[in-house]
């Protein structure tokens, strides 16, 4: 902690020095009565607003991160170009010749260091501080042993910018001789730049969301840079105050670091770009045009004319076409709906995953996800500040699209949701269809995991009650057959056993058909066989009566599997007010109408809500494996059971009947 406060008050106490030189050399300048015009030729105005930026917002960056090099760096660098103008000054008020000759060497070895050293270096080091691998250890190496070649070549000619200044010490008497040299010292400060920029660039193609949009800010910094700085360097008599572009790259450093969400980058860099592109496109149509019609009209004013207008006419079409690809690289197809959905509709075969990521990557989403129930199907990186789009089929929300802001936004625009809201409706769909087909799948296994438990169950009968017992009436029939000549007494009590057997076989026989269709429902059909279970229920097992009435209306021939589930439904639920309801009379109700209606109804007293047990469970799973609904629990009134079931359309209501069994 103290180390931390140590070093935030040594980056405030280097800005200050680097504001108390820039301040002292503007005080001089203006009390020695330099205009404008010598402020910016002594570089006064270029290298103090280069100091103070890059001093400044190496102190932002230090205080906040000041275990990150850069800030350091930038410090340094403002430093160096504060210190030319503040030596210059210094230069100019003192008297002796020597004190003069050390402060213009001063003047001349501090800004190189700033160029050739300091600012590739934090380049290179952007944003994290630290190098991209270690193979890059060797390009920060000679940065560091060559910058000193760069300042040897800016402070061996000698010459001050003040014609009545001294020259410096380190003057090099062959300095012309060593052009080749300076040339080759030019040369290395160019391949620095370009080496931290492919570091940059690698760096963008490997970064996440948060790094990309941190790169961003230096990619504006440096696109404005260069368009006003390119002229300076190529056109003669291009003012030197497009060197003001340069400070902008500390401040966008500074911002990248530290506050990197201040604003959408992606709409500041998509205007730059644009403009960018324009402006090339503007030069080289204009350089073109002067070439082509300068023989061709003698008049400077209808030349300069004809050339304005033909400029005009070639820009208008081409900003929207460049403003539409910038906005692509960055936006993606968002301004395109239909290809966004189709690229959506694409990946539908794929499954939601490619479709949450065929979303994220159209729009250039940090972040995108599918909440469905309790499952999330994500890609990206999850972003800070997320929107929730309920997505909807036949008036259910049956999922959630959650998807990531870019930096900057507190919401979505316009654009994004109408891309968004055209999208969600296919989405729906898939997720809807993808519901029915898990639940499909679920239902499968039911019924294969039933029919496989009956199949056990029947096995289990037939192997230890109906087999053995046969197997016994075969052994019985034989030593009845081999007794009855010589022992009849004893074939006799075989056959008597034999005929028990037989009945006890014929008995299991009965149960096992009976417990995969009630006999009843055939030989009585559903409403005659409810009211002889209804009969066997009328009297409890300690004798007390209960009144129960069954009544149909519009009820028609059934399926045989709806039958039976009507049939075990309403037989458990008679049994449950027999054993537990305490009531005096139960009612059973069939309707049918769009569909079919089970009630059952008691008159019992009030209860808590009921436990879900095995007879409930049961009745449940009976009406859901026909699409049907159920629904148990106390009234105010007494119990009440309710099961639905949807009817094929081609059965036939039949007449009324009202049945009470008393």
């Amino acid at each position: 902690m103290r180390t931390s406060v140590n070093r935030r008050g040594l980056a405030g106490a280097l800005a200050g020095l680097v504001v108390a030189e820039v301040t002292f050399a503007v005080v001089y300048a203006l009390s020695a009565g330099w205009g404008w015009t010598e402020l910016v030729d002594g570089f006064v105005v270029t290298n103090g607003l280069m100091g103070l930026t890059f001093g400044l917002c190496g102190a932002v960056i230090a205080w906040h991160r000041p275990a990150n090099p850069i800030g350091w760096l930038f410090l340094a660098d403002g430093i160096g170009h504060a210190t030319t103008p503040f030596a210059d000054a210094l230069a100019n008020l003192v008297h002796s010749e020597l004190a003069q000759q050390i402060l213009v060497t001063v003047s001349l070895a501090a800004w190189p260091w700033s160029i050739g050293l300091f600012l590739p270096l934090a380049l290179l080091l952007f944003p994290d501080g630290r190098l991209l691998s270690p193979r890059w250890r060797w390009a920060a190496i000679g940065i560091i042993a060559t910058s000193p070649l760069f300042v040897l070549e800016m402070s061996g000619s000698g010459e001050s910018v003040s014609p009545a200044l001294p020259r410096g010490l380190l003057t090099l008497r062959d300095f012309d001789a060593l052009q080749p040299l300076w040339t080759a010292t030019e040369v290395r400060n160019l391949v620095a730049i370009l080496v931290a920029l492919v570091c940059l660039a690698i760096r963008y193609r490997r970064a996440d969301e948060t790094g990309r949009r941190q790169l961003l800010w230096l990619l504006l910094a440096s696109v404005i840079a260069v368009l006003f700085i390119t002229p300076w360097a190529f056109v003669a008599g291009t003012p030197i105050l497009v060197l003001l572009a340069i400070p902008l790259i500390p401040i966008a450093v500074a911002v990248a670091i530290v506050r990197y969400q201040l604003l959408d980058i992606r709409l500041v860099v998509s205007r730059a770009l644009t403009w960018a592109l324009l402006s090339l496109v503007a030069i080289g149509s204009y350089a073109a045009l002067v070439a082509l019609l300068d023989s061709l009209i003698a008049s400077q004013v209808g030349r300069s004319a004809a050339v304005t207008v033909f400029v005009a006419l070639i820009i208008a079409p081409v900003l929207p076409r460049l403003q539409q690809l910038v906005d692509r690289a960055l936006y993606g197809d968002r301004h395109d709906p239909a290809r966004v959905a189709s690229r959506v509709g694409e990946q539908l075969s794929a499954g939601l995953p490619g479709v949450v990521a065929a979303i994220r990557s159209a729009l250039r989403l940090p972040y995108a996800a599918l909440v469905v129930d309790d499952r999330v199907i994500a890609d990206g990186s999850v972003a800070s500040s997320v929107v929730q789009l309920e997505l909807s089929y036949g008036g259910e929300v049956v999922g959630t699209l959650v998807v990531g802001l870019r930096s900057g936004e507190s919401g979505l625009s316009s654009a994004d949701r109408s891309v968004l809201g055209l999208v969600a409706v296919p989405l729906a769909v898939a997720v809807h269809a993808t519901r029915l087909s898990a639940e499909l799948q679920s239902s499968r296994e039911k019924l294969v995991s039933a029919r496989e438990e009956e199949r056990r169950r029947l096995r289990r009968d037939l192997h230890d009650g109906l087999g053995p017992t046969l197997t016994g009436v075969a052994f019985s029939a034989d030593a009845a057959a081999n007794l009855i000549t010589t022992d009849t007494s004893r074939a006799v009590e075989l056959l008597a056993r034999l005929r028990a057997d037989t009945r006890s076989a014929i008995a299991d026989v009965r149960r096992l058909v009976d417990d995969l269709r009630p006999p009843a429902l055939d030989e009585l059909g559903l409403l005659g066989a409810l009211q002889q279970r209804a009969d066997q229920m009328s009297i409890r097992a300690d004798g007390t009566a209960i009144r129960v009435v069954v009544s149909a209306s519009g009820l028609p021939t059934l399926p045989a599997a709806l039958e039976v589930a009507a049939y075990r439904i309403a037989t458990e639920a008679l049994t449950n007010v027999v054993r537990h309801a305490r009531a005096t009379s139960a009612v059973l109700t069939l309707r049918c109408e769009n569909q079919l209606e089970i009630k059952i109804t008691d008159d019992g007293p009030p209860t808590a809500p009921w436990q879900p047990g095995v007879g409930l469970q049961a009745m449940q799973e009976r009406a859901a494996e026909l699409g049907g609904t159920f629904e148990a629990g106390p009234t105010p009134t007494g119990g009440q059971v309710q099961a639905h079931f949807p009817l094929p359309t081609h059965t036939a209501p039949s007449a009324d009947l009202s049945l009470e069994v008393r």
